[in-house]
C-alpha cells in the first residue's frame, strides 16, 4: 500500500502567537512612523512649493566638523546620517528573521523570499523595457524596486483597514528581504572610489563592535560613540553610510537564552525603532521629497521615459511580480492557500507594496547625482508612483474590508480574559473547560437576573 501523500503546507496561514505578538508590536510603531512619514512628505511639497527659496536654503545648509570629512548639507546629514538609524533596524529585523521568523524555515521562507525577489526584478525589467523602447537613461533602474512598508501600513491606518496578521506578516517579510536586496545594490552599485585606509578603520571598528557584543559589554556609552566613529569611517570610505548600520544590526543576537524574556537585539529594536521611525524616516522624508509639482512637471514625468520607467516600474511592476511569483511558488511547492483568504487578497498586497518611498527616493539621488533636475523628476515620479500605488491598492482592500475585520475580530477575541486569543487555545482541554464554566456562570446569573424580574413585589399577589 502506497504511503499517504504529505500534507501540503498552508500560505498565509495563522502566525505563531510569540510572532503575532512582535508582528503587532513592531507594526504598531511603523504605523505611526508611517503617518509622521506621509505628513512629513505633505509638508515638505507644500514648502517647496511654496517657499522654495527657504527649502533650498534650508536643505544645503552645511554642518559638520570639515577636518573630518563630514562638513555635509543638512539633505545629505538625513540621507547618509539619519537612515543610518533606519537601515540598523532593518538590519535587526533581518537577522531576527533569519534566526526566528519566517526566515528561519527555508520551506517556509522560500514564498516571501521568491515573492520579493520577482518583485524587484519585475519593476526593474519594466523600467529597462520602458527606457530602451524610449532610449532613457538605464541608470535608474533600481529606483522603483523598493518597498516603502511604513508609508504602505500608513496607507491602511488613513484607508481605515486592518490587514489580518497572515497578511501583515506577509508584508512585513517581503519588506525585509527587499530590504537586504536594497541594501545589496547600494553596497555594490552605488559605491564611489574607495579610501581603503577609511575602509579598513570601519572594518577593524565592527570587528571591535563584534568582540564587544561576544563578550557581552553593556552601556550605551560604550557602543553609541563606537558607532558614530564607525559610521564616520564607512562615509569616508566611499561606501554608502548607512551600510554601516546595517552591519551592526546583523551583528546583535536575536535568540533568547534561559532566564530572558527578550532577546538583545528585540531589546535594542524596542528602543531604537520609535527614534527611526519617528524622527529619522520622516525628517529625510521632509528633506529629500520636496519637489516642484507642477501640471509641466507632471506632464514630463509620464512622457519622459526614465520618470515613466519609475511610475510604472512601482504600479505595474510591483504588482505583477510580487503575485506573479507568490502564485508560481505557490503552484511549484504545492503550498495550500489560508482558506479564510483568496488571490485577489494578495494582488492587493502586491499592489500595495508598489508604495516606494523612502529607498526608492535614496536611490534615486544616488542614481542621478550631479544631475539635480534629472533627480528632481525622478523623485516626483516616485512620489506619483507610490501614490497611484497606494490609492489602488486601497480600493482592492476596501472592497475586502468587512472579511478582513470579521478575520482580526476572530484573531483578537478572548473569551476567558486570560491574555491568550482564543483561536491559539481551541485544542486545549483546559480552554474548553473554562469556557464551559464562563457559559455555565453567565447563564446562572441570567437566570437569576430572570428570576429576580419576576419576584412579586413586597405586599403584591399575597392572600387576604
Amino acid at each position: 500500500m502506497a504511503a499517504p501523500a504529505p500534507t501540503d503546507r498552508k500560505f498565509l496561514g495563522r502566525l505563531p502567537l510569540p510572532e503575532r505578538r512582535y508582528l503587532t508590536d513592531a507594526l504598531r510603531t511603523e504605523t505611526v512612523g508611517g503617518v509622521l512619514l506621509l505628513v512629513a512628505a505633505v509638508v515638505a511639497l507644500i514648502w517647496a512649493n511654496t517657499l522654495s527659496g527657504s527649502y533650498e536654503s534650508v536643505s544645503d545648509f552645511h554642518m559638520g566638523p570639515a577636518a573630518l570629512g563630514l562638513d555635509l548639507s543638512i539633505q545629505h546629514w538625513a540621507a547618509d546620517g539619519l537612515l543610518a538609524i533606519f537601515f540598523f533596524v532593518a538590519g535587526i529585523e533581518l537577522k531576527r528573521e533569519l534566526v526566528a521568523g519566517e526566515l528561519r524555515n527555508p520551506k517556509a521562507a522560500a514564498l516571501p523570499v521568491i515573492a520579493a525577489i520577482c518583485g524587484m526584478a519585475a519593476p526593474a525589467l519594466v523600467y529597462a523595457l520602458v527606457n530602451t523602447l524610449g532610449n532613457g537613461s538605464m541608470d535608474g533602474w533600481a529606483v522603483p524596486t523598493a518597498t516603502d512598508i511604513a508609508f504602505a501600513l500608513a496607507v491602511l491606518a488613513v484607508i481605515g483597514t486592518s490587514l489580518p496578521s497572515a497578511l501583515r506578516a506577509f508584508l512585513l517579510t517581503l519588506a525585509v528581504v527587499d530590504d537586504l536586496f536594497a541594501i545589496l545594490i547600494i553596497a555594490v552599485f552605488f559605491t564611489s572610489d574607495l579610501n581603503f585606509a577609511a575602509l579598513g578603520g570601519a572594518f577593524a571598528g565592527l570587528l571591535l563592535f563584534w568582540l564587544l557584543l561576544r563578550k557581552e559589554v553593556r552601556g550605551w556609552y560604550v557602543y553609541v560613540p563606537l558607532a558614530l566613529v564607525i559610521w564616520g569611517l564607512m562615509y569616508n570610505s566611499g561606501v554608502h553610510a548607512t551600510i554601516a548600520g546595517v552591519a551592526m544590526g546583523l551583528m546583535l543576537r536575536c535568540t533568547t537564552r534561559e532566564g530572558e524574556k527578550h532577546s538583545p537585539g528585540e531589546h535594542i529594536e524596542h528602543l531604537v525603532r520609535p527614534l527611526s521611525a519617528g524622527l529619522a524616516v520622516p525628517l529625510f522624508a521632509l528633506f529629500s521629497a520636496g519637489v516642484s509639482i507642477s501640471g509641466g512637471a507632471i506632464h514630463d514625468v509620464f512622457t519622459q521615459p526614465v520618470t515613466l520607467g519609475v511610475v510604472l516600474g512601482l504600479l505595474v511592476g510591483k504588482a505583477v511580480g510580487i503575485f506573479g511569483g507568490t502564485w508560481l511558488a505557490a503552484r511549484f511547492t504545492r503550498a495550500e492557500l489560508n482558506p479564510d483568504l483568496t488571490w485577489p487578497d494578495v494582488f492587493a498586497v502586491a499592489t500595495l507594496a508598489g508604495i516606494g518611498f523612502t529607498v526608492s527616493l535614496l536611490i534615486g539621488e544616488l542614481a542621478f547625482a550631479g544631475d539635480e533636475a534629472l533627480t528632481e523628476e525622478v523623485k516626483a515620479a516616485v512620489l506619483i508612483g507610490s501614490l497611484l500605488a497606494a490609492v489602488l491598492a486601497s480600493v482592492l482592500l476596501k472592497l475586502r474590508v468587512r472579511r478582513y475585520q470579521a478575520l482580526v475580530s476572530d484573531e483578537e477575541r478572548d473569551d476567558d480574559e486570560d491574555g491568550i486569543p482564543d483561536i491559539y487555545e481551541q485544542d486545549n482541554p483546559a480552554y474548553h473547560l473554562r469556557m464551559a464554566e464562563i457559559y455555565e456562570k453567565k447563564a446562572a446569573e441570567h437566570r437569576e437576573r430572570a428570576q429576580l424580574a419576576g419576584a412579586p413585589r413586597d405586599g403584591a399577589d399575597r392572600p387576604a
